[in-house]
């Protein structure tokens, strides 16, 4: 693509591929308005766009004085990217175009947790997205990988990962030296978030949450348009809160955490403690779809107790609105009541509508997202 990151075109573009992403099909007469640039800024920008398949000609509709200036609008279908969302047993993967749209995805499992079987795995599954989906892979742009722990995606690095026991770990630069294509790294939170920042909740707003709540608990932040990820890659772990002193053993190795009393591993824990039985992540969904007293219960103390913290975010940042995503996500409000209840009672002034927004798919195209984003912001880097 043309133009540094710093140069006037390449500013200029990302304006106008902003704006396209934003507002949908414009002529170059309503991007020079709208953007301040002038038409012949705006028509090198547009040139350039088209010759790289960015941008396309739609075709122009008739008015009442005459044939419409020809509209502009971003080539979604032309470009792809795949994400990887990591799991503990599994990886769900999408292949999907420059609206993070998916075009195919499906899981693979995995039993070695060691880097080296992690990126094999990933590297294999590549050329299969793309057999299947009928596509080819020069339009591949990228690719995207999130992974629960905490993640410096300037350099991608995994500085540290509980769940898979990594530390201080180039998984970018190691999965692009394999697959010889950019890649780009973040948390799993900070890649749902990106995603409803370009395509979703977040699309309208500067400012807002992306809590997420599944096997963890996590709340990122976009400040002023950006993902804000902290001094050392480690903010929004409202997951890892201590909520409970001396309470619950946390995954990061210390007791009490947030996420320990109102994740989904403390569902199922408290229901065997309830009940005196065992019961799997369906069963418990099953449970809370007949309004089981038992398992709303649980959901309204998880919710009550997530909602507390989450004031806490509210009452420091100020978010336009927080956008709710994960598993947790589908027992809707025998969840997100006793959140939002518990939220409100407890922030001073601000009070940010709860939108959930989750499809099945979500996790992976958030990572697809990491690799998408660099398309409309030129300031993101890539390994490889």
């Amino acid at each position: 693509m043309r133009g540094g990151p710093t140069t006037s075109r390449a500013i200029n573009r990302r304006l106008i591929l902003s704006l396209l992403r934003r507002q949908g099909p414009l002529s170059r007469v309503e991007l020079a308005s709208l953007t301040g640039l002038s038409a012949a800024a705006v028509t090198f920008v547009i040139a350039d766009l088209i010759e790289e398949t960015l941008v396309i000609e739609r075709d122009s509709v008739a008015g009442t004085t005459g044939r419409r200036p020809t509209p502009l609008d971003i080539n979604y279908e032309a470009h792809l990217t795949v994400g990887f969302k990591l799991h503990r047993h599994h990886i769900e993967c999408v292949l999907t175009d420059l609206a993070t749209t998916p075009l195919i995805a499906f899981d693979v499992d995995i039993s070695d947790p060691a880097p080296e079987a992690i990126i094999e795995t990933i590297a294999s599954t590549i050329p299969l997205l793309l057999k299947r989906a009928g596509r080819e892979n020069n339009a591949l742009i990228g690719i995207g990988v999130s992974i629960p722990g905490e993640i410096d995606p300037a350099t991608g690095t995994c500085l540290q990962s509980p769940r898979f026991g990594w530390r201080n770990l180039p998984f970018a630069e190691m999965l692009a030296e394999r697959v010889h294509a950019p890649v780009w790294i973040d948390d799993d939170v900070n890649a749902f978030a990106v995603a409803q920042r370009l395509f979703g909740v977040g699309r309208q707003h500067r400012n807002f949450a992306a809590l997420a709540i599944g096997a963890g608990i996590g709340c990122s932040l976009v400040i002023d348009g950006k993902i804000y990820h902290g001094s050392r890659s480690a903010a929004g772990k409202l997951g890892h809160t201590i909520s409970v002193p001396n309470g619950r053993l946390c995954e990061c190795g210390r007791h009490g955490c947030l996420m320990a009393h109102a994740a989904e591993s403390f569902m199922l824990d408290e229901w065997t403690r309830l009940t005196g039985q065992s019961i799997t992540w369906q069963g418990f969904v099953k449970a809370v779809e007949i309004c089981n007293g038992t398992a709303l219960t649980i959901l309204d103390d998880a919710g009550t107790r997530i909602g507390r913290h989450l004031a806490d975010v509210v009452n420091l940042f100020d978010p336009d609105v927080i956008v709710v995503g994960g598993e947790a996500v589908s027992f809707g409000e025998a969840l997100l009541g006793p959140i939002r209840r518990q939220m409100e009672a407890l922030t001073f002034f601000s009070k940010p509508t709860l939108v959930p927004d989750w499809l099945p798919s979500a996790w992976a195209r958030g990572a697809a997202a990491l690799a998408t984003q660099t398309v409309f912001d030129f300031e993101n880097v890539s390994s490889g």
